[in-house]
């Protein structure tokens, strides 16, 4: 909570409505802040089709900001959309800056940051190994997302291509249990195989040089 900005708290209290992922979570951050603005529910399995009632609300007069529940709207979490809809029909749309895993990781990794290539999340099942031995050719840094479901599961897929490259692992960044973790494939699958997995992650592994 302590990570929002000032601008953010107050076109929070100013706008007609929050659109936020997980109401309840943002329930939470407007409690801490004592703000009383409407909150409507906004995921990925909604927007679809919401987005023609929100642009005619917004045509009408309201204004509107969206939250994620951790991170920023667009970046790996709900948002793209609606901004697109937006500015298809002519709609300002105003970007505030705000938390997100992305760059503190990157940062942080130690790992060359002057050229980076962001993936986001995998695809789970098909394509996966295709996209991984893809994104290991890179001679660039390659940063993903990746839950605390898979994490194990990625850096074995790792350590099968690449078993010498650098990587950095963040877990649970700008949170009360963040943690930063460097290492090959093999040295963070002895880290995470015997530390705790919980949590949302970002992994940072160095570009191929070769």
């Amino acid at each position: 909570m302590g990570d929002i900005t000032y601008r953010a708290i107050e076109v929070l209290k100013d706008v007609s409505m929050i659109l936020a992922e997980d109401t309840r979570v943002t329930k939470k951050l407007l409690n801490h802040y004592c703000i009383s603005t409407p909150l409507r529910s906004y995921h990925q399995h909604n927007e679809h089709k919401i987005i023609d009632e929100l642009v005619s609300k917004i045509k009408m007069g309201d204004q509107m900001a969206i939250v994620s529940d951790a991170g920023t709207p667009g970046i790996s979490d709900p948002g793209f959309l609606l901004v697109r809809k937006c500015k298809e029909d002519g709609i300002d749309v105003e970007c505030l800056p705000g938390a997100t895993a992305l760059i503190p990781a990157i940062i942080n990794s130690g790992i060359p940051s002057d050229r980076f290539y962001f993936e986001g999340f995998l695809p789970q099942k098909k394509g996966r190994k295709t996209r991984i031995e893809t994104l290991l050719n890179y001679d660039k840094t390659v940063v993903l997302y990746e839950s605390t479901h898979r994490i194990l599961k990625l850096l074995k897929e790792v350590k099968e291509v690449a078993p010498s490259r650098q990587i950095s692992v963040s877990r649970e960044l700008t949170k009360k249990f963040e943690e930063n973790v460097q290492g090959t494939a093999q040295q963070l699958l002895l880290h995470f195989e015997t530390n705790s997995t919980k949590g949302e992650f970002v992994v940072v592994i160095q570009g191929n040089k070769a």
